[in-house]
């Protein structure tokens, strides 16, 4: 589930993409503290501007559980502009249920006295 749904959002099949969530679907940013319900989720995604792509390169999980590494790219004044997210999802009745996502901006740098000397 967690390649069809990359291979959804990469084709911007908006239309196709309410297939893959339950209908109690919820997904929470961790990175900012939102959460979404199905159609909000769809429409975030489906509007977004300057999306152009959305790679898996990497997942696990079982028949249930998934979780999925993404290099997303996106343009904001004429600009492609890398981004890196993992995508936690749990089924039921086949579909996604509930999702986690984590973004980061590849060119972001770690502020500095974060990390040991």
């Amino acid at each position: 589930m967690m390649n069809r749904l990359a291979e959804v959002i990469d084709a911007q099949s908006w239309d196709e993409l309410p297939t893959l969530l339950h209908d109690d679907f919820t997904c929470r940013y961790v990175h900012t503290g939102e959460t979404f319900d199905r159609a909000t989720w769809v429409r975030l995604n489906a509007e977004y501007p300057g999306f152009d792509h959305l790679i898996l390169e990497d997942c696990i999980g079982t028949e249930l559980r998934a979780a999925g590494r993404s290099h997303v790219t996106g343009y904001s004044g004429g600009e492609l502009h890398h981004f890196e997210v993992a995508t936690f999802i749990t089924l039921r009745d086949g579909l996604i249920a509930d999702m986690t996502e984590v973004w980061t901006d590849v060119n972001a740098v770690a502020p500095a006295g974060t990390r040991p000397a």
